[in-house]
């Protein structure tokens, strides 16, 4: 007699139920990551314009090739380490790498703050080596806290766990933009506005936001990564390295540096390019509605008159996120990660050309608008993706490669916009060039065309060059910054930056096509 070897229906288990809800560890984890977001956004919104903004008082006034150099490295220690730590995190614990992510940004955040006025080292490398610190902190901390989100997400709710997560984030982002203001516009705990002990205080207070967590992983309970716990050190280093070769998985790794090279720009380098070019005074003064102490928060008096702050106005980002990212989660539940990601990269690409093509700040915000709409199909996707085909047992470890696009996109992207934008963006840099090329002051300075030179041919400092730009010309300082827009196309620098997002969105497609034929790849 033939035994059948299929159970029958009496004796088949009852089908998994799947898993729709999210219990207090997913909870607990993203609030771990708004406290360090927070934090994180508070330095990161204001650190263009704390290195080299040439008008800001308590800055530390260094070129764009200088902070172009300071971010690279930030990228490559804070993004790239990850490769590393992920592995790590999966092999000694998500806990206990939490716990020590969170002492090294705390440690990070206090570096900077005081190793300014540490004798004999520069502020150059008070700043870089203290932002390696923090990088280093960070780089721990985003695989291990990912790789455990991970193993509390299923398919079913991977897309809309996913959003939510990329929602506290902003939430994090959103309140870290309004803090510059507090602590640099109106001169909390006694700092005189824009004073080196200002943008102390900002930067001790992403230090006190990021102590939070070392109390919120206090009822965190860990979280089995499956990993083996007696593998080796070099053996979790090695396997790292090599799976990260596997063609598919570089291929897509390489087409999302190109996105993200692009995308960084509008954190790195338009906070800058606003300062210099947007002229949001008719935003400001269509404020007036506002109570007197909330429109200190969100107007700043300036030489071109009341202005909105960059950090304001780059908040809207993260606000439009808040508004709508779990809702576009749910909306795209049922796509294929990669179609969802490239719609989102082509909206994003409209969105920095938009936003960076203006003077405007209505018509930034409408670009801000444009980009956000296609961060929120790409950012939390690109995660979404990268923990549904991880094996079992390599959670952190594909997380950890999540930062890999970052970390390769802002090392290029940062160092290619600190040669453009010192070179045809940085208004303090042109307004030295409009002294060299169009005035009589600089008729008997003959000027070789290396703009690295012309402080000492004109005998001009750039924190000075807008002064004197003034003075020689006798245009107010509204009509100033209009000539040297009108002379040299400063709005040009995002050209390159468009071009690189129109790549990786083709780069993408063909590689959504090829996924369908590989099931390990096809989410």
């Amino acid at each position: 007699m033939r035994v059948n070897s299929e159970p029958t229906a009496e004796s088949k288990p009852p089908p998994a139920q799947p898993k729709r809800h999210f219990g207090w560890n997913f909870w607990t984890l993203n609030t771990i990551e708004m406290w360090e977001r927070l934090a994180y956004y508070n330095l990161r919104v204001m650190a263009p314009i704390y290195i080299m903004q040439a008008d800001n008082p308590g800055g530390l006034h260094l070129t764009a090739a200088n902070k172009g150099t300071i971010y690279a490295w930030w990228a490559i220690f804070q993004s790239l380490l990850p490769v590393v730590t992920g592995g790590l995190a999966d092999r000694f614990g998500y806990k206990r790498t939490l716990g020590f992510a969170v002492s090294m940004m705390m440690a990070g955040y206090l570096l900077i703050a005081f190793m300014r006025d540490v004798p004999g080292v520069s502020n150059y490398w008070s700043f870089f080596i203290a932002i390696l610190v923090l990088a280093t902190g960070t780089a721990f901390f985003k695989p291990s806290l990912q790789g455990s989100l991970a193993h509390q997400l299923t398919r079913e709710n991977s897309s809309v766990g996913w959003g939510i997560f990329y929602w506290v984030v902003n939430v994090g982002a959103f309140v870290g933009h309004f803090l510059p203001s507090l602590f640099l516009l109106k001169g909390w705990f006694g700092a005189p506005v824009n004073s080196p002990e200002a943008w102390r205080n900002l930067f001790l207070a992403s230090a006190v936001f990021t102590s939070f967590n070392l109390l919120l992983l206090l009822v965190f309970k860990d979280v089995p990564s499956g990993a083996s716990k007696t593998e080796g050190l070099g053996r979790v280093l090695w396997r790292t390295l090599t799976n990260i070769v596997e063609p598919r998985l570089l291929s897509f790794i390489l087409i999302m540096s190109c996105f993200w090279l692009m995308m960084f720009q509008l954190w790195d380098l338009q906070p800058n390019f606003i300062a210099d070019w947007v002229d949001s005074a008719p935003m400001a003064r269509s404020l007036h509605f506002l109570p007197e102490g909330l429109r200190k928060v969100v107007v700043e008096e300036t030489a071109r008159g009341p202005m909105i702050p960059q950090q304001v106005l780059l908040s809207f980002n993260a606000f439009f996120i808040i508004l709508g990212v779990v809702g576009m989660a749910w909306l795209t539940r049922r796509m294929r990660t990669l179609e969802a990601m490239l719609i989102g990269m082509c909206m994003a690409t409209v969105g920095v050309l938009v936003a960076g093509w203006t003077q405007s700040a209505w018509v930034l915000v409408l670009g801000i608008l444009c980009f956000s709409l296609g961060e929120m199909m790409t950012g939390p996707k690109k995660s979404e993706y990268l923990g549904l085909i991880a094996p079992p047992g390599k959670k952190g470890l594909y997380l950890g490669y999540v930062n890999i696009p970052v970390g390769i996109g802002v090392f290029l992207g940062s160092w290619i916009a600190g040669i453009v934008y010192g070179r045809f963006g940085e208004k303090a840099n042109l307004a030295l060039r409009y002294l060299a090329e169009m005035t009589p002051f600089g008729e008997d300075k003959p000027w070789n065309g290396d703009m690295r030179t012309l402080e000492a041919t004109l005998g001009v400092k750039r924190t000075e060059a807008m002064a004197k730009l003034q003075e020689v010309t006798g245009l107010d300082p509204v009509a100033a910054t209009q000539k040297l827009w009108d002379t040299y196309h400063p709005h040009y620098v995002w050209i390159p930056f468009a071009l690189i997002g129109i790549g990786a969105a083709v780069a993408l497609w063909l590689f959504g096509r090829m996924a369908r034929k590989w099931q390990d790849m096809d989410a």
